[in-house]
């Protein structure tokens, strides 16, 4: 495990580090503080990431109740280390559609304006297995397009019946073209292959079907999902068959997974 995630940060190094040619220190004011926590839904911390050298210039206070360090030690292998042994795969092809994207696909005026998210499962500081949404977007971009200063906030959407997938998503911030649930086997961002076979699950799902697809993440099974809308069984089980075959999924938590990834669903708070 410790070689492969070396091969991460290694590449990491080589794509973004290798462009960031001299040190400039994010400026966390409260202002950004107070801001930053609106984007932390539940159980969630975030952090900024410095390209020039991946040091964390600022990380939430809620990061210690999912890494078992104090604040000032954490570093970036330290959460890089909780996703799990299995996924981690998964997570070196996600990086990779990331940067891909960044730094060959877009135009250098357009970085600043997208997030990225992915879903994986992550071994907390007890030991714990969580289920996580990872979200990301740049704070500063130099000149040659290179994201300098970045904002990655991690939720922990275990309460969502939601697996992790092998898709990455990059929204655009402001209402431009965004590319939802782009399948990550290649290792790299392919507009051609977009065009043919993936979509904006909201441009195409009713509104009756989103309000479905959100009562499954919550668990819930048809006959309670009737109940709740007043429908029956047979037509809340026949809204689920139409919504698998509308977006190609298999079965009802890889649907929950990339609704969430394509914002169709929210990650809501943690009820406790």
């Amino acid at each position: 495990m410790e070689k492969e995630l070396k091969q991460i940060s290694d590449y990491w190094q080589e794509k973004y580090s290798s462009q960031v040619k001299e040190y400039r220190p994010f400026q966390v004011s409260e202002y950004f503080k107070r801001f930053a926590s609106l984007f932390a839904p539940g159980h969630s911390y975030f952090y900024v990431v410095n390209m020039y050298n991946f040091e964390l210039e600022y990380v939430s206070d809620s990061v210690k109740d999912f890494v078992s360090k104090s604040l000032r030690e954490i570093k970036l292998q330290d959460l890089l280390q909780t996703v799990v042994s299995e996924e981690i795969e998964s997570v070196k092809l996600k990086s990779k559609v990331i940067s891909d994207f960044y730094t060959s696909f877009l135009k250098k005026e357009e970085v600043w304006a997208y997030k990225n998210m992915f879903t994986y499962r992550m071994l907390d500081g007890e030991g714990k297995k969580r289920k996580m949404l990872y979200q990301a977007f740049p704070l500063s971009v130099l000149e040659n397009g290179t994201p300098e200063h970045v904002f990655c906030l991690q939720t922990d959407v275990s309460h969502l019946q939601v697996t992790s997938t092998n898709t990455v998503s990059f929204i655009h911030l402001h209402g431009g073209r965004s590319y939802f649930n782009v399948d990550i086997s290649q290792g790299n961002f392919d507009p051609e292959v977009l065009d043919a076979e993936y979509s904006d699950f909201s441009t195409f799902l009713t509104k009756r079907e989103k309000q479905i697809v959100n009562s499954f993440s919550r668990g819930l099974s048809a006959d309670q999902i009737a109940n709740e809308l007043n429908l029956s069984p047979h037509t809340i089980k026949t809204h689920r068959k139409n919504i698998l075959r509308k977006t190609g999924c298999t079965n009802t938590t890889e649907l929950v997974a990339k609704c969430l990834t394509s914002g169709v669903i929210s990650p809501g708070p943690k009820l406790v």
